[in-house]
């Protein structure tokens, strides 16, 4: 997400000629996109996207937990 932020910006830049940008290469000032476009295949690829998932799916289901024993006045019992 960084990467396509950081392409707008420079293309912004360089639409609006804006200082050093101006006199950069589309080439430079597009890379970004392709790096974002390369991350995301890495991603998926490796399966890293899936685990952040289940991780954030993992930390609901546990704050859930222990909202409801919280609820009903009981304490999370420790695992043995």
């Amino acid at each position: 997400m960084w990467f396509v932020v950081l392409g707008l910006l420079l293309v912004l830049l360089k639409w609006a000629e804006f200082a050093v940008v101006a006199s950069w290469s589309w080439w430079a000032v597009l890379s970004p996109f392709g790096v974002a476009v390369l991350w995301w295949a890495w991603a998926d690829a490796s399966g890293y996207t899936k685990r952040q998932q289940m991780r954030k799916i993992e930390e609901r289901v546990a704050e859930r937990r222990k909202k409801n024993l919280d609820a009903l006045g009981l304490k999370e019992r420790r695992r043995r």
